[in-house]
């Protein structure tokens, strides 16, 4: 389900913190009401390998992050108790100690079910029990949100399992899109803070491609 352009949903969920405090987060409130934009990762499950290699990079980032006037935020469908576990255990035993920024712990799975993430397929009826079965681990892909201040998704992708993010990719395309905010131009292909944009024009993309 795409949310680009539209409205984050409006949904509460329970989160967890360094310090063990269990909380209720409602991201898009929590961009209004801050009027920061914020960076929603989610990931499968705590206590894995691809996962806190991931949690870990957004940390060492965080400074970046707030200077953009962003707030990180991750997520996953694991209850906030088994969050807290993970966050007290160390990085060389696999743990996510040191992870300032707060986690949902969606483990009713209302917000990633809205969202459209989680790994259930073929979902069957037994024809016998008529217990409805499903395969996968219900568990959501590595799906990542950003969300600007009026509360609007202006990006969203999803990884498979396998396959962790580029913290480097997010700040680049917080830095265009603050652009666009600020000065109404769009930003091409590779575009990094510093480089040419350009109007959203035929006689702005000609003179960009001239230029370039």
């Amino acid at each position: 389900m795409a949310f680009i352009g539209k409205k984050f949903p409006n949904v509460d969920v329970n989160a967890m913190n360094e310090m063990g405090d269990t909380f209720t987060v409602n991201v898009l409130e929590k961009a209004v009401r801050e009027g920061k934009k914020v960076l929603l990762l989610w990931y499968p499950k705590d206590f894995t390998f691809v996962c806190p290699t991931e949690l870990h990079a957004f940390q060492e980032a965080l400074g970046e992050f707030e200077k953009r006037n962003t707030i990180v935020i991750g997520a996953s469908c694991d209850t906030p108790e088994v969050h807290f576990a993970w966050l007290s255990t160390a990085k060389d035993n696999g743990g996510i100690e040191g992870v300032t920024y707060d986690l949902l712990a969606d483990s009713n799975r209302n917000l990633a079910s809205t969202l459209g993430i989680l790994d259930t397929t073929n979902i069957r009826v037994d024809e016998e029990t008529g217990v409805e079965l499903r395969d996968g681990d219900n568990v959501t892909y590595r799906a990542t949100y950003l969300i600007d201040e009026e509360g609007v998704v202006f990006h969203e992708g999803i990884n498979h399992m396998p396959l962790g993010r580029n913290v480097a990719e997010y700040l680049r395309i917080i830095d265009a899109y603050k652009h666009f905010q600020e000065k109404g131009e769009v930003c091409p292909a590779n575009w990094e803070e510093g480089k040419d944009a350009m109007e959203a024009t035929s006689k702005g993309v000609a003179a960009y491609l001239s230029s370039n």
